[in-house]
């Protein structure tokens, strides 16, 4: 399940980042990217970290019933946005995300409840994250019964999907990614997470509701999320150094870098500097993409050797971990260039994900084969 997930959702970067570059209407693109691809493989990338941070066994096969089924519910919305269906799928579709996420949410707490001991702080953080994309996913039925409010909820739903839901997800596996990645464990990770989650729900929680209500307030919120980020990526400077931006980990560090980016970003956007069309895309190219790769050149090796470590496993990680760097300037320099209005910038992130996905054509065929 893992496998295919990461593989539909490397198929669906690629089709939105040719649809984004003019091919299709651009919700549609956005929402290949992140209801039919993205929020699928999150949700299994937590089955598999919330056993880790609550040390228990693997989740019951039940549990992995919840990223196809989400998958599903992004293609119906997918399906909406091309006109292919009407509003009633639409909301169905919402409400069954919701459903499912609070479901989940009940499941990690549930796991949290039974660990032997303390669990990692890095689950708290998916809870989070889970809970933002169910309040975004019923905004979207609440547009229908207050469409005075429509463009309110609308705001709102973008913003707890990208900061809440993605956001949350990758700061609290970004912690213990990197570490993974260089071999070198951070013991200050856990310590750092429990005491920044507070500040970052506000943060986003003052950035959603100050975009709809007080542009300040949203401003005051942008300044506020960077403080997690920024104290993240200043531990991984005194502890790492030049280790973090060589190849296995530039993806990551990337990835935490455009997170910042995107919060300037937003400043800017409010100040009037770029445009707000522009942001869907230039998120998916500056933060998705590099943490999408960085994780998936951990992660897949993982999932396709599980239990014992073996050779093979490691020459899958060599292989997806090549090139991390120059992908990772592929991906931060297209996602700029659009941001500010230059729409070929677009292709530099469509060579850089195609890079990365021959890669896995050739980490799969290679070893599979020997």
């Amino acid at each position: 399940m893992p496998i295919y997930l990461a593989v539909a959702t490397l198929v669906a970067f690629v089709a939105a980042l040719l649809l984004g570059a003019g091919l299709s209407s651009a919700p549609a693109a956005e929402h290949v990217v992140f209801a039919a691809g993205v929020m699928p493989l999150v949700f299994g990338a937590m089955i598999y970290f919330v056993p880790v941070l609550t040390r228990g066994g693997d989740a019951h096969r039940a549990v992995w019933l919840a990223p196809p089924f989400l998958q599903a519910i992004g293609v119906a919305v997918v399906l909406y946005l091309a006109g292919e269906s009407g509003r009633d799928t639409l909301d169905i579709a919402a409400v069954s995300g919701a459903a499912v996420a609070f479901a989940f949410a009940g499941w990690m707490m549930a796991r949290a409840r039974r660990t032997v001991g303390k669990p990692h702080p890095g689950w708290r953080w998916y809870l989070a994250a889970v809970l933002f994309l169910a309040l975004a996913l019923l905004a979207i039925p609440a547009m229908r019964f207050w469409p005075e409010s429509r463009q309110a909820l609308r705001v709102l739903h973008l913003h707890l999907n990208t900061l809440g839901f993605l956001g949350f997800a990758a700061l609290g596996t970004l912690p213990v990614l990197l570490p993974t990645a260089l071999n070198m464990p951070d013991p200050t990770a856990a310590g750092r997470l429990r005491r920044d989650l507070p500040i970052a729900v506000v943060a986003v929680l003052t950035i959603a509701f100050g975009a709809v209500f007080w542009r300040p307030l949203a401003l005051g919120g942008a300044v506020l999320a960077i403080v997690p980020a920024l104290k993240l990526g200043l531990a991984w400077q005194r502890r790492y150094r030049w280790r973090a931006i060589t190849a296995p980990a530039a993806p990551l560090v990337a990835a935490l870098l455009g997170y910042v980016l995107l919060l300037l970003g937003g400043v800017a956007h409010a100040q009037a500097m770029v445009e707000g069309r522009d942001a869907p895309i230039a998120f998916v190219a500056i933060f998705l993409l590099p943490l999408l790769t960085g994780a998936l050149a951990q992660l897949l090796p993982v999932w396709r050797y599980p239990g014992k470590r073996v050779p093979a496993r490691d020459r899958m990680h060599v292989v997806l971990g090549s090139h991390g760097t120059g992908r990772s300037l592929l991906f931060l320099g297209g996602g700029v260039l659009w941001l500010f209005g230059f729409d070929n910038g677009i292709w530099f992130a469509v060579a850089g994900m195609l890079s990365f996905t021959l890669a896995v054509f050739q980490a799969f065929t290679r070893h599979d084969s020997g």
